[in-house]
């Protein structure tokens, strides 16, 4: 089912291009685009635009587009450890999509193109991993933000998504205690 539901992603984007990819709003219904844009003219509102995101996600649950939604309304609003549950969340969709372990620790690098551009749902995957990692940093927890840093550049050692950098600051900054 999980190998099925990948390979149909797969079939999308090939046929229709990758705009229509779930993770840029392919597959939204116009009940749930509407509420996410209302979201977003609303951020200052925090009871308006967490209304409106409640009601993105009663039309399109679990849909890639609600959940970057969610992720950023937390993440801008400095609302980590809220941030921190979404992005999880999409690390889970995207593994059960792509048919990784669902635990990070746990995906190799050859279960995808993780250091190629033309593997959506790989960078995806990728950049939810720096989130997490920059996240557990940001709220403290620099073992855990450590080892996610560290499983990016397993995962492409080419480091296309920049981990360096968190290893760097992490480094800087344990260098700054000491």
């Amino acid at each position: 089912m999980i190998e099925t539901a990948s390979r149909q992603t797969e079939v999308l984007i090939a046929e229709e291009g990758v705009l229509s990819h779930p993770l840029f709003g392919g597959g939204l219904s116009g009940e749930a685009e509407r509420a996410l844009a209302q979201a977003g003219s609303n951020y200052a509102d925090a009871p308006t635009a967490e209304a409106f995101l409640r009601e993105a996600e009663a039309a399109a649950p679990d849909h890639f587009a609600v959940l970057i939604g969610w992720y950023r309304y937390y993440f801008y609003k400095g609302r980590l450890e809220e941030a921190l549950a979404v992005g999880q969340r999409c690390l889970i969709k995207v593994a059960r999509e792509k048919n990784f372990a669902t635990d990070w620790r746990e995906v190799r690098a050859d279960d995808a193109a993780f250091g190629s551009y033309d593997d959506v749902m790989a960078r995806f995957f990728m950049f939810c991993l720096k989130g997490y990692a920059y996240l557990h940093m940001r709220l403290g927890d620099l073992a855990e933000g450590r080892a996610a840093a560290e499983k990016l550049l397993t995962l492409d050692p080419t480091d296309r998504i920049n981990a360096r950098l968190l290893l760097d600051v992490l480094q800087r900054a344990e260098s700054d205690d000491e």
